[in-house]
């Protein structure tokens, strides 16, 4: 069915109640937001535009954003999420490449976004600003508040999310109304969802972590959202004693630790905290767990799939572990397999390739490309690297765990050797006073390719390079060491915290030449 259809049938009885609790007396109700919606789709549907239509929308998070999102799907069309710190030439390929018929973009950068749209053949250009104003509203509000949703097959395309685009250009994934509803089913009952629960929201909803895990996960559930416009850690604190769940990349728990507000009292109400979209430390994770009182649940998922893994919620399921993962979800196959394209044994690293209902269609007009990164018998490469079972975080974790070792773009491979930066960085963050790490390999002219570790230090604290290569030579085999350590104040992250290593490997390509 089509995914609104899906999510509103786990929208509460009494569809009055608050719905979305966002400052500045901007709540909105159930009804507000299917009304709103409503209007939003009859608008589009005015337009008569072909099913399948491409609607972009590059915007600050509000409340009539969401709605813009279930309108879209709505109408049958289908919805683009785009950064809004992208600029001139990356809405360029975006819009020459999803030639989306209708964009929405803030009113205050409709000067620079308009040319661009009308050079792509964009039909029509919208604004929408953070406090609900703009044209698309002033057109919507011409309309009732109901609306029919389209019917639509499980394999329609409900959305097109463009890949980070960490090698050569971003990569569009289409995401059928039956991928997303099959993942938001799945990590209902995974997670133990219900309309007694508050997500407290501050990521973006330009991607599926804030979208489609957190949006999709809370209206099905019936659940209502605490709509804040961003992460920041005093508002978080003050807003955790209303919330029962809060997910968030690793850099929130990084910096609700630093808060001194951030006590065991504010966190008794929360059932669950989840974290993604990034690699969590473990001392973040025992730090976490001793100060809050709370777990914190990791879990893995990519653009082209949505959520794979995850540890596990209920107690009868197991426990969580640092350092991994979780198991595959219910309905998700995962399995990890050698460069010859056999299984791999327990605990031995390899590439990690899925299959179920919720691996995306393909890349959009990139027919080639999307042959390539399926086997022959139908599993997706997810370009991850991964054990199952093994060592984790200095302990045995069960087979049926999994542990990310990193992407495969990121393994190096040094003089004939596979050298994996997930490993590497494990030691480095272990010395004393080092903050954070991250190893990406370059050229070298005898091993052909070398790692280079960018090491950063803890407030206060001073680390010198060679000490930490003489170290790691104590621990692991030479041809592990990296070639070079640096030594920087931070580590540069894209919106959703990720380390963008593509940037350190073209900072410091010429470090060992």
């Amino acid at each position: 069915m089509n995914l609104y259809s899906l999510l509103e049938s786990g929208f509460p009885k009494d569809r009055d109640t608050t719905c979305l609790e966002v400052p500045n007396g901007r709540n909105r109700t159930w009804t507000e937001i299917d009304q709103g919606s409503a209007r939003i789709a009859q608008w589009l549907a005015s337009l008569s535009l072909p099913l399948g239509s491409r609607v972009a929308a590059t915007i600050e998070k509000s409340p009539e954003g969401l709605m813009l999102y279930l309108a879209t799907l709505r109408a049958g069309l289908v919805f683009l999420p785009l950064n809004t710190a992208y600029r001139d030439s990356e809405l360029d390929y975006f819009f020459g490449n999803a030639t989306p018929s209708v964009v929405i973009c803030p009113s205050k950068s409709v000067d620079w976004i308009l040319p661009i749209a009308k050079s792509r053949q964009v039909a029509y250009v919208m604004t929408l600003d953070e406090d609900g104003s703009g044209s698309l509203m002033e057109e919507a509000a011409h309309f009732n508040g109901t609306f029919t949703t389209v019917d639509l097959s499980d394999d329609a395309l409900a959305s097109i999310l463009y890949t980070s685009g960490t090698t050569g250009r971003s990569k569009g994934a289409m995401l059928t109304h039956g991928n997303l509803g099959s993942n938001a089913s799945t990590l209902r009952a995974y997670w133990g969802w219900s309309s007694d629960d508050v997500l407290l929201h501050m990521l973006p909803i330009f991607h599926i972590h804030g979208l489609f895990v957190g949006v999709n996960g809370a209206l099905l559930a019936g659940a209502k959202m605490i709509w804040l416009s961003k992460f920041d850690a005093k508002a978080a604190v003050q807003s955790l004693p209303k919330a029962t769940v809060m997910m968030g990349v690793p850099t929130f728990y990084v910096r609700l630790l630093a808060e001194g507000d951030f006590t065991q009292e504010v966190c008794q109400n929360i059932r669950l905290f989840i974290s993604g979209s990034a690699p969590l430390l473990l001392e973040t994770f025992l730090e976490f767990r001793e100060r809050s009182g709370h777990t914190i649940l990791e879990r893995y998922g990519m653009s082209e799939t949505g959520m794979l893994a995850s540890n596990p919620y209920f107690q009868s399921e197991g426990q969580r572990y640092g350092g991994t993962v979780g198991k595959p979800l219910p309905g998700v196959s995962i399995r990890i397999t050698g460069e010859d394209g056999q299984p791999c044994k327990l605990g031995e690293i390899g590439l990690i390739e899925v299959r179920g209902p919720n691996i995306f269609k393909g890349y959009w007009e990139m027919p080639d490309k999307t042959r390539e990164e399926f086997t022959a018998d139908g599993w997706f490469r997810t370009g991850d690297m991964g054990r199952f079972g093994g060592e984790a975080a200095g302990h045995q974790v069960p087979d049926d765990y999994l542990s990310i070792v990193g992407r495969g773009k990121d393994l190096i491979i040094s003089g004939g050797f596979n050298v994996y930066p997930k490993e590497i960085e494990g030691f480095i963050d272990d010395i004393p006073g080092v903050e954070e790490s991250a190893v990406v390999g370059v050229p070298h002219p005898d091993f052909g390719e070398a790692g280079v570790a960018v090491v950063v230090a803890k407030a206060g604290m001073t680390l010198d390079a060679n000490e930490i290569q003489s170290f790691l030579k104590t621990k692991i085999a030479n041809f592990k060491v990296p070639k070079k350590v640096v030594i920087v104040k931070e580590l540069p992250r894209n919106t959703m915290g990720k380390v963008q290593k593509n940037l350190l490997r073209d900072e410091y390509k010429a470090v060992c030449l």
